[in-house]
């Protein structure tokens, strides 16, 4: 699976801002078409979105585009006009049922289908940002194999909640939890939430570090200033690659002579810590 430490959400109306997000070397890029678009404008987006698929050169970044949630009577709209387009998998927010979900996936089959790509090429990701989400998690995880992700939408389920945001994200932390160990259970990446100051560059990058130690695979950010310190802040650094490395190495020789655990500089390596070590090389990229 793809790397996503940071996915950046770009307003699907402004050719400018897709241009500028095309050449940023972030990992995954969302074409907005919910949030970022006022009403009037989502006819206009649509248009600009797949005019930007098919003539801007995006690079080595994830090409996703973010629809309209199906209760609002746009989704369909949305999907019909990416259904061509040359993009890598939709966003799907206020994902709250089953139903929906396989909803979403059939669309993507047709798209794969229009395409001629093979079946499940396309990513389906989920925004889970409502109370109801969280009572139909499992039964949305398992909803369709499209499914690669699920991003926890702080925001919305705050308001929701009518939790008050602080910077401690102490009210979030149920809800954070929750996104992590339902990914893990189902074998899908965990994406952290907004951070809407994008003028302090430092508490950005000490959230994605906080996330990473959760269990996240990355973070959604809002500006291009965030880019880089969240990519950073899901990054293992050269010594923690390196370490993590020499224990995955240790432990396939180890298995050869048929030991279990084993010891490296007075530290006792079980598979707890191999797999621990396992996703560290896989937040490097190795």
């Amino acid at each position: 699976m793809r790397r996503r430490r940071a996915m950046l959400y770009v307003p699907g109306d402004d050719p400018h801002k897709m241009e500028k997000a095309a050449g940023l070397g972030v990992d995954s890029i969302i074409l907005d078409l919910e949030d970022g678009v006022a009403l009037n404008r989502k006819d206009a987006a649509r248009t600009a979105v797949v005019q930007a698929l098919r003539s801007l050169d995006f690079g080595s970044s994830e090409k996703l585009a973010r629809i309209n949630s199906q209760n609002s009577g746009l989704a369909l709209d949305d999907i019909n006009a990416l259904v061509t387009a040359p993009l890598d998998g939709i966003v799907m927010p206020k994902a709250e049922t089953a139903e929906a979900v396989r909803w979403a996936g059939q669309k993507l089959n047709e798209a794969e289908y229009a395409r001629r790509l093979g079946q499940n090429a396309l990513a389906l990701i989920l925004i889970i940002e409502t109370a109801r989400a969280f009572v139909n998690l499992k039964e949305m995880c398992v909803a369709d194999p499209h499914i690669q992700a699920l991003i926890f939408g702080g925001e919305d389920l705050a308001a929701e909640l009518g939790a008050t945001r602080t910077r401690e994200a102490i009210e979030m932390l149920y809800g954070r939890s929750q996104v992590v160990m339902y990914a893990a259970a189902f074998n899908l990446q965990a994406i952290d939430m907004v951070n809407t100051d994008f003028t302090d560059i430092d508490w950005l990058y000490r959230e994605a570090m906080q996330g990473a130690n959760m269990g996240f695979s990355g973070k959604q950010v809002i500006h291009p200033a965030q880019v880089m310190p969240v990519q950073e802040g899901f990054t293992p650094t050269r010594e923690e690659a390196a370490e993590a490395k020499a224990i995955v190495d240790a432990f396939k020789q180890h298995q050869v002579r048929g030991t279990g655990a084993f010891q490296i500089d007075g530290k006792m390596i079980d598979m707890p810590v191999v797999r621990r070590a396992e996703n560290v090389l896989a937040r490097a990229g190795k």
